[in-house]
C-alpha cells in the first residue's frame, strides 16, 4: 500500500513556532530517516509560512529526491504585482504542485476576507492549481470560494480543526467542515489527528470525528497526513492510527485515504 503524508515541514537554521519541534534544523534527510522507520513512501512538503526561504528549501529537497517529495509553496500575496508574475509559471518549477496558506501569521489574518487573495484565486482557477488552507476560522468562506472557483482543488488542513484548542474542543468546527462536503472541489487533509486527541494512543476520543469527516467527504477526498513536527507521538503511531485502529477504514478505502487519493488530487503520478 502506498503511504503518502499530506503535510510535513522541513527547515534549516530556523526557530519554528513553539508548537513545533524546537530544533534549529529538520532536513530532508532527517525526514527520510523517519519515513523509513514508519513505512511512509512519499511526503507533500509544506514550506513553513514563517520561513522566508522555505520554498527554496523544499524545492531543493524535491529535486534531490523526486520520488519522495513534492511541494505546496506559498507567496506574498499582499505583493500583488510580484505574486501575479510568479503565479503565471508557479507549477513549471519541478516539484512544485500548488500552493498552501496559513492565516496565523501577523499581517495575514484577514487575507481570506480582505481581497488580498483574489488575484491568486483567479489564476489558480484558470490553471486548476491545488490550494491548501489552514482555514479553521474561515470555513464558510471556503465554501464561497469553492463555489466561485470550481476548478481549484481545495484542501483543508488538519481536519478543519483548531490546533490551538485542546482535545475534542479542537473539533468545534466540525459542523462547518462537514457542510463543505457538498462542494466537489473541497477535500480534507486528515493531518495531525494524533495531536487533536487528549487520550493516549489509539486516541479513541477522536475516532467518531474522523469517521464523520470520512463519511461526509468519501475516501477520494480524505487524505492521511501528520504535520509531523508538532506530533506528540511517533511517526509510526500516526500511520497505525489509521491503518490499524479505525475499524471502518479498510480495503480500498484505506488505500485511497493513505495516499492514492491525495496523489490523484494534486497530480502526483502514482508509481507503476
Amino acid at each position: 500500500m502506498l503511504i503518502v503524508d499530506s503535510q510535513v515541514h522541513i527547515w534549516i537554521n530556523t526557530k519554528m513556532r513553539e508548537i513545533h519541534r524546537q530544533v534549529p534544523t529538520y532536513s530532508a534527510e532527517d525526514l527520510l530517516a523517519e519515513m523509513e522507520t514508519a513505512g511512509v513512501d512519499r511526503v507533500l512538503l509544506h514550506p513553513p509560512g514563517t520561513v522566508p526561504n522555505g520554498n527554496e528549501i523544499a524545492i531543493a529537497a524535491a529535486n534531490r529526491y523526486p520520488d519522495k517529495f513534492k511541494v505546496l509553496g506559498w507567496l506574498h500575496l499582499d505583493r500583488k504585482e510580484e505574486s501575479t508574475a510568479k503565479l503565471a509559471g508557479w507549477t513549471d518549477t519541478p516539484g512544485m504542485l500548488g500552493q498552501r496558506y496559513i492565516f496565523i501569521v501577523p499581517g495575514r489574518e484577514n487575507w481570506m476576507t480582505d481581497g488580498t487573495m483574489d488575484h491568486m484565486w483567479e489564476i489558480a482557477n484558470e490553471q486548476k492549481m491545488p490550494v491548501g488552507l489552514l482555514a479553521h476560522d474561515f470555513l464558510p468562506k471556503v465554501g464561497e470560494i469553492a463555489e466561485k472557483y470550481p476548478n481549484i482543488p481545495l484542501m483543508i488542513d488538519h481536519i478543519g480543526s483548531n490546533l490551538f484548542k485542546p482535545g475534542v474542543e479542537s473539533f468545534e468546527t466540525l459542523p462547518s467542515l462537514v457542510a463543505l462536503a457538498k462542494h466537489a472541489n473541497v477535500s480534507v487533509k486528515m493531518s495531525g489527528a494524533n495531536g487533536n486527541s487528549a487520550a493516549p494512543y489509539p486516541h479513541t476520543d477522536i475516532h467518531d470525528a474522523l469517521q464523520r469527516v470520512f463519511d461526509a467527504f468519501s475516501p477520494n477526498r480524505c487524505f492521511w497526513g501528520t504535520d509531523l513536527s508538532r506530533m506528540p507521538c511517533s511517526y509510526k503511531e500516526c500511520v497505525t492510527l489509521f491503518t490499524e485502529e479505525l475499524p471502518w477504514l479498510k480495503g480500498r478505502d484505506l488505500e485511497l485515504v493513505m495516499g492514492e487519493a491525495l496523489c490523484t488530487w494534486i497530480g502526483w503520478d502514482l508509481p507503476n
